[in-house]
């Protein structure tokens, strides 16, 4: 039979580090809360029930780490009086009588499900304590994996470390899984015997020992282990977190001119042959199917870019942008909850917002939809082959029908009929001489509003 797991996340810091009017476990990593990721790498080990402790922001962090697919149930940790103490705050979880007990922290987003199945594979060997660990590159500071002839025998943390001991470079990566059926019971046995009177998780080691079972450790790349106290170390996992996904994508496809300018969201879609030139951000919600090309300095969140199509560069795709097969949105363009149809084009100094726009027309340089009429938004439709002339401004709500023209620098407010041609602009005038006159007056008065100010 498959063995049941509740996974424990404690979440309950006070952030104090970070300086921050929020808990740590709520700071972005890729566009979503670190502990969103830690649940989602929980998820995809096959772990479907959660205990989260929590303390700061008790409701916030309970509804970032919803991310479907799982049962989360909040435990509210009231005192901080160590890691031990803090599991406890689940005690009602763990006394439903799961096989295996795994405790992960809210700040190691970098987390992937694979040291956490081999951690869970230990106690189905029939160990008590499993421990994940890794090899550091500079131990100083973490508590070193005391092991021999395979079992687990101790955690010394490096300031009671002898110095055979803190040449060990096997460290405490801080994650542990437990017997489900004794947790309870090696839980009670841990004490506070200790300068700062606090009950530490990593006892356990020692404690199982002491009563005959045996403790064993597991190894984690180093990188997926790293937790957040500060900005810095927040900004760190952030580089981390990129240059991984980044390899990810370019593994599967995708081809990136300069990678390390390049930045993802969580959910970044990218298909097979997408082109993505240098210094391009996406945001939540974007997906770019195969073919299609991000020029550079653009950026885009909530779109999608179908196969064959073009943005940018200097272009912003904003939340429901929806670009047409090989359809076009060029340079210093924006579009906003708008259709682009097949073959469009959007070419220079654009705004198309609440709009849809018809399968190969073309859209003029400086157009703009005006959606927005200070209290409502509405929408522009632009029919299929039409062409909108450049300066234009298209008011709406207003429809464009299919092959019709609509003249350079027009302010359209009415509807255009399909293969109209539309002048919505004042008829040219030409007054000789009136320009030396206008200047002149001009230059009166600016030397009058001079010699006022010279005589104060």
């Amino acid at each position: 039979m498959e063995r049941t797991c509740l996974a424990i996340i404690l979440a309950a810091g006070e952030s104090t580090r970070m300086k921050s009017s929020m808990s740590k476990v709520l700071h972005p990593v890729a566009g979503r809360p670190m502990i969103a990721h830690v649940v989602q790498a929980l998820a995809s080990a096959s772990i479907s029930d959660i205990a989260l402790v929590v303390g700061r922001d008790a409701e916030s962090v309970s509804a970032a780490a919803d991310v479907g697919g799982v049962s989360v149930s909040s435990y509210l940790q009231k005192e901080r009086l160590g890691t031990g103490h803090a599991v406890l705050a689940a005690r009602d979880a763990i006394a439903k009588g799961y096989d295996d007990i795994l405790v992960v922290f809210g700040d190691t987003p970098l987390i992937k499900p694979e040291p956490l199945k081999a951690a869970r594979d230990g106690l189905a060997a029939g160990n008590d304590v499993v421990v994940i660990g890794f090899e550091a590159a500079d131990p100083s500071g973490y508590g070193r994996l005391i092991v021999k002839d395979g079992a687990l025998l101790a955690i010394r943390e490096h300031k009671d470390a002898t110095d055979e001991e803190r040449r060990i470079t096997y460290c405490n990566g801080g994650l542990m899984a437990i017997d489900g059926r004794k947790a309870l019971d090696l839980l009670g046995r841990i004490g506070n015997a200790n300068v700062k009177g606090e009950y530490y998780l990593t006892d356990l080691v020692e404690i199982v020992r002491e009563i005959g079972g045996r403790a064993i450790a597991v190894e984690a790349p180093e990188e997926e282990l790293t937790g957040c106290n500060t900005r810095a170390e927040l900004a760190f996992i952030e580089r981390l977190w990129q240059q991984r996904r980044r390899h990810e994508l370019m593994l599967s496809g995708v081809s990136m001119i300069a990678p390390e300018t390049v930045f993802l969201a969580w959910d970044t879609v990218l298909e097979q042959d997408v082109l993505v030139e240098p210094n391009v951000v996406f945001g939540p919600g974007a997906r770019v199917e195969s073919g299609a090309i991000i020029h550079a300095f653009s950026h885009v969140e909530g779109a999608t870019v179908r196969a064959g199509a073009t943005v940018g560069p200097f272009a912003r795709l904003r939340p429901g942008a929806d670009l047409g097969e090989k359809s076009k949105v060029g340079n210093f363009c924006e579009v906003k909850k708008a259709e682009i149809g097949a073959g469009a084009k959007v070419n220079h100094l654009t705004y198309i917002g609440d709009a849809f726009v018809g399968a190969g027309s073309n859209i003029g340089a400086g157009t703009i939809t005006c959606n927005y009429d200070g209290v409502n938004k509405h929408e522009t439709r632009i029919g299929e082959d039409a062409f909108i002339g450049s300066n234009s401004s298209l008011v709406a709500p207003v429809t464009i029908g299919d092959g019709a023209l609509v003249a350079s620098g027009s302010v359209i407010t009415e509807d255009v009929p399909a293969d109209a041609v539309a002048f919505g602009r004042a008829r040219q005038e030409i007054k000789p001489g009136r320009a030396r006159l206008l200047r002149e007056r001009y230059l009166a008065v600016k030397a009058a509003k001079k010699a006022a100010k010279t005589a104060e």
